[in-house]
């Protein structure tokens, strides 16, 4: 077979079998793989290594972007565009613009985590090639996936698939692309 595939995917029928077939995975080498399970398992966000500290930098950037404008908006239209005296206050009374420069950085900031979150994700996807792997329907009952990627350095069709084998599934299979 020489067409390309995805990954190879091993299947296994609870939580602990997976985070012990990730800790030998990590163990063996193998750094691109992905665990898929019908509920949050404690720990194995830790034994993926998947901590991603992106979205809260863009966020925060987004909101020093949004606060910034918001004061800059404030600024220009009372004091450059239009200056107005009201009561003998100075054009630029940044009191006063306080609670719309802090409401801006909150919307920037909000839009910021909304967009950097789907972007990061990959989203929208309609369709991922883990969902034509064999039995997969399973993960939103009871059972536990874990994949490796063929795009991990290690990857060997072979060598990957009989390591899988070694781990103890119930399954292991190919993910074509």
């Amino acid at each position: 077979m020489n067409h390309s595939i995805y990954g190879i995917i091993a299947q296994f029928s609870n939580p602990e079998q997976l985070l012990e077939a990730v800790r030998r995975a990590r163990k063996e080498g193998y750094r691109r793989m992905e665990a898929y399970t019908p509920f949050a398992v404690d720990g194995l966000a830790d034994e993926l290594e998947c901590r991603d500290d992106r979205v809260p930098v863009v966020v925060f950037i987004c909101g020093v972007v949004g606060a910034g404008l918001g004061l800059f908006l404030q600024y220009w239209v009372s004091s450059v565009d239009l200056p107005l005296n009201v009561g003998g206050r100075p054009d630029f009374s940044w009191p006063s613009f306080i609670p719309i420069t802090f409401e801006i950085g909150i919307l920037g900031a909000a839009f910021g985590a909304l967009i950097g979150m789907l972007v990061m994700n990959g989203l929208p996807r309609p369709h991922h090639p883990i969902f034509d792997a064999p039995g997969f329907e399973a993960v939103t009952r009871d059972k536990f996936f874990l994949c490796i990627e063929a795009e991990d350095p290690l990857f060997d069709r072979g060598k990957t698939k009989e390591f899988l084998e070694t781990v103890g599934p119930e399954a292991v299979s190919e993910v074509p692309e």
